[in-house]
């Protein structure tokens, strides 16, 4: 008997563990995600991917969160400017909020070693763009991301949060109280990975380009120069024509990327959260 036809989301999952978009950029062109997960495991002579069972895969993930494609009608449309890292999928709890959520996200980011200063800038920047009617996005990190997290809490709006590991847990472990609270609350969680996968330098690398594919405008309240995360949703910013804002960088070696970013005008200067509304 023929195999029955697996179904595109399966396919996309599948495709989604062991791949990344841009290695099947030029397949997907051609072939639908049915016919390239096929087509790579009659390829593949170790076995590995013949081994996998992508409709049972899928079923075991979605009991902890759903797998949204871009045929969705709740996909971001945002992430299409991502060409061909556009992803295959994503990971969701709270997704049917999403296209309220991402239609005016504004991610609030920044060092997970903050500075007090910092600490300060976040929740009064994230607490004026939240009552202003703007989803603030952010990781679950220490530091800047998760005051801009707590401080929109506390304006009583919903947050998005974009997470490097699967849904299942929390990044860090102990902020788990704080990611169940937010699709509890009337937001979403969102990661590029099924739930089981642990963060990892990779992870974290292209969470950090999904965060700032998600925003229209990306808020960087202090950045270490050459630091893996925020800088990295900096650039990526300025790559995809994110406007990037910035507050005064404190005169602390911890903010000296985001002096580095204004200095070459990458970066606009907002010096309060009313600078940054109006340019919003």
């Amino acid at each position: 008997m023929p195999c029955p036809a697996l179904p595109e989301r399966a396919a996309r999952a599948a495709l989604a563990e062991h791949f990344t978009p841009a290695q099947l950029a030029a397949d997907l062109a051609t072939f639908s995600a049915e016919e390239v997960w096929e087509r790579r495991v009659r390829n593949d002579n170790s076995g590995r991917l013949a081994r996998y069972k992508p409709a049972g895969e899928l079923g075991d993930a979605q009991l902890t969160c759903q797998f949204i494609i871009p045929s969705d009608e709740v996909w971001p449309a945002a992430l299409a400017d991502l060409g061909p890292d556009c992803p295959l999928g994503l990971w969701a709890r709270g997704g049917d909020r999403l296209p309220q959520l991402t239609a005016r996200a504004v991610a609030v980011t920044g060092n997970r070693n903050a500075t007090v200063q910092a600490l300060a800038h976040a929740a009064a920047f994230a607490t004026a763009v939240a009552e202003a009617g703007h989803t603030v996005t952010a990781t679950l990190a220490y530091g800047v991301d998760s005051a801009a997290h707590r401080a929109a809490a506390l304006a009583g709006r919903a947050t998005l949060a974009v997470l490097p590991c699967g849904l299942d847990r929390a990044h860090p472990h102990d902020h788990a109280q704080l990611l169940g609270s937010i699709p509890a609350n009337g937001g979403a969680v969102l990661s590029l990975y099924r739930p089981g996968t642990a963060p990892s330098g990779a992870t974290l690398k292209a969470t950090s380009v999904l965060l700032a594919a998600l925003t229209r405008t990306v808020i960087l309240i202090e950045a270490l120069d050459h630091a893996e995360a925020a800088m990295r949703t900096a650039e990526a910013a300025t790559a995809l024509n994110r406007p990037l804002l910035c507050p005064p960088a404190a005169e602390d070696v911890r903010a000296d990327g985001s002096a580095r970013l204004l200095a070459e005008q990458r970066a606009v200067l907002v010096p309060d959260p009313a600078r940054a509304l109006a340019l919003l």
